[in-house]
């Protein structure tokens, strides 16, 4: 179970720098591309703004989403939005979130997530903090996986290699970060073992599809895997 007073912490910091470079932006810029394919930098702070809302639901109870539609009408609507209405959306959703967490609860209780998804309400911050800090790359603004916190990017490769294993369409892969001795596993048991090895930003966007996806790491016994969308 993570810490999710730690985690908590992280995400006022993620958001605080995500809102100081966005804040440098003008509205034109908001409607240029992301890094996210049909996204622009509007619909991901859209989305981040709604994510916030959803995660509120689930420490209440309630559906994460009232729908996959409802949820993508909700960004598609919210996106075309003057920068400041969507800087002030993305504070003011955070601070309800962080609200929601504030009263005693039982942390070890499991919550519902999108699709079905359980997990602990205490690994929900760590989640938030993954949508905030990966979507402030995604908005294509110079905050790059390399500049990710250590810390987040160690555990966020553990956190998706975790969701890859298992996976029969995936197979067995060794990670090995260039700087340190970390090590990773994920993908399934079928297949030829396969070891990529580099930068843990490299390592992070292939797991996320994100970046180069991988097109840097040194792979041995074989091609470099393709793996299914997030």
């Amino acid at each position: 179970m993570n810490d999710h007073v730690h985690d908590l912490r992280s995400v006022r910091e993620a958001t605080e720098r995500l809102l100081t470079a966005a804040a440098k932006l003008d509205n034109a810029a908001l409607a240029e591309q992301s890094h996210l394919p049909g996204w622009t930098r509007g619909h991901v702070l859209a989305h981040l703004a709604r994510n916030a809302d959803a995660l509120v639901n689930v420490f209440e109870g309630r559906p994460m989403y009232e729908s996959a539609t409802a949820r993508d009408a909700d960004i598609e609507r919210d996106a075309g939005r003057p920068l400041e209405e969507q800087l002030a959306d993305v504070r003011d959703s955070a601070a309800r979130f962080l609200a929601t967490t504030e009263p005693d609860q039982d942390w070890s209780r499991t919550v519902e997530l999108r699709g079905g998804v359980t997990d602990l309400a205490a690994n929900v911050p760590f989640r938030r903090w993954v949508e905030v800090d990966l979507h402030h790359v995604d908005l294509n603004i110079g905050y790059e996986l390399a500049d990710l916190p250590a810390e987040f990017t160690a555990r966020e490769i553990g956190f998706l290699a975790d969701r890859w294993s298992g996976r029969p369409e995936v197979p067995p892969v060794t990670l090995k970060a260039a700087a340190g001795d970390r090590t990773w596993h994920t993908g399934g048991a079928e297949g030829t073992p396969v070891t990529l090895t580099g930068p843990a930003d490299e390592l992070l966007g292939w797991l996320a599809g994100r970046g180069l996806k991988g097109a840097r790491l040194s792979v041995e016994g074989g091609p470099l895997p393709a793996l299914p969308a997030l």
